[in-house]
């Protein structure tokens, strides 16, 4: 009886980890504008900017560049390839939380994505309740 109850047991602990949805893979912001796309890095996830709808920049003629990031030597850095999600990690059913960078106003804000199926939520709080949520959808 002790093993039936454990492989019940066990198997209702790989069907609710089957069930969950995991945010990996390429996401489309709510504004059509960005990509990124989530993968594991350092037992977390982390997300980098991997398309923009206008790479350009149209005052400089060259591509964007993180400019209103608040440490003046990180202004020059490219918005291609830019991390902007890090350590999202699971923090109940289907959300995963972490820190979002809006490069947009050069803020970190913490972060918390609901993914269900190919739409996610995704929020950037601060002080933990001024929260602003977009609709991000899978792009792959």
């Amino acid at each position: 009886m002790k093993s039936v109850c454990a492989a019940v047991f066990g198997l209702a602990i790989l069907s609710s980890a089957a069930l969950a949805v995991t945010p990996e893979g390429v996401w489309l912001s709510q504004d059509g504008g960005t990509k990124v796309h989530l993968t594991h890095c350092g037992g977390k996830l982390c997300g980098t900017v991997v398309w923009l709808e206008k790479p350009i920049d149209g005052r400089t003629g060259k591509p964007k560049t993180d400019t209103l990031n608040p440490d003046t030597a990180k202004r020059s850095r490219p918005l291609l390839g830019l991390h902007v999600v890090r350590g999202l990690a699971p923090s109940g059913p289907n959300k995963w939380s972490g820190l979002i960078y809006n490069a947009d106003d050069g803020n970190t804000y913490s972060a918390h994505m609901m993914p269900n199926g190919n739409t996610a939520k995704v929020q950037g709080c601060v002080l933990g309740f001024l929260c602003k949520t977009q609709n991000w959808k899978r792009a792959n």
